[in-house]
């Protein structure tokens, strides 16, 4: 079975929704260009982002009835669907595949687990220095080296995601520009002293150079 003859290519606008909380999930999508957004709509009516795909990504793997969560478009993104049973017959069938879903599946849960921690006692610094941190090593895996750390998601959809206000995001953006450790630049920020920003979301001391 050819995984080209069993999806379907779509292509979404900005703010485009994938699919909703509480929708059949018949389906599992795998991202191909683009970034998308995953977020739960809490019962007081705020957001909260739970994570950020990529390309290469797949939503829709775990096994139940219907999704958990929503997700929708950061810009315009290119995906691929394809029917829960046309998955399930394609990764039996390719045991490395089914190796890298899983590799995956251990991703996410490890991400859940960071940021239950970023969610708890932890300061506004430590909170935006770690998903700078973290966003800087999932860049890494689909491109070389970025110059600038690209940032396509709004300020707000980082503070729903870190529990914090949007203003509280700015103003410590803004404050690690002060301190010369990132240039906050268009679509993004250019880390000058990673070494720093590593050493706020580890929450400990380093020596200026």
């Amino acid at each position: 079975m050819q995984f080209e003859r069993i999806v379907h290519h779509v292509k979404l606008a900005p703010n485009e929704a994938l699919f909703m909380a509480g929708q059949v999930a018949g389906s599992v999508h795998g991202l191909t260009a683009g970034v998308a957004r995953m977020y739960k709509l809490l019962p007081d009516g705020r957001r909260q982002v739970i994570g950020f795909a990529l390309p290469g990504d797949f939503l829709g793997t775990v096994p139940s009835d219907r999704y958990s969560f929503s997700a929708d478009a950061i810009g315009s993104v290119s995906l691929c669907h394809l029917s829960r049973e046309a998955f399930a017959q394609f990764i039996e069938q390719r045991p490395q595949f089914l190796i890298r879903i899983n590799e995956f599946a251990a991703r996410e849960l490890m991400l859940a687990q960071e940021q239950m921690l970023l969610l708890g006692r932890r300061t506004a610094e430590e909170k935006v220095a770690s998903f700078l941190v973290g966003w800087r090593q999932r860049l890494a895996h689909i491109r070389n080296g970025p110059q600038i750390l690209a940032l396509p998601m709004s300020r707000q959809d980082i503070a729903d995601y870190l529990g914090l206000t949007i203003e509280t995001v700015s103003r410590t953006l803004t404050r690690f520009e002060r301190q010369k450790m990132l240039i906050i630049v268009s679509g993004g920020v250019r880390l000058l002293d990673p070494a720093r920003v590593a050493a706020v979301a580890a929450a400990r001391k380093i020596r200026r150079k």
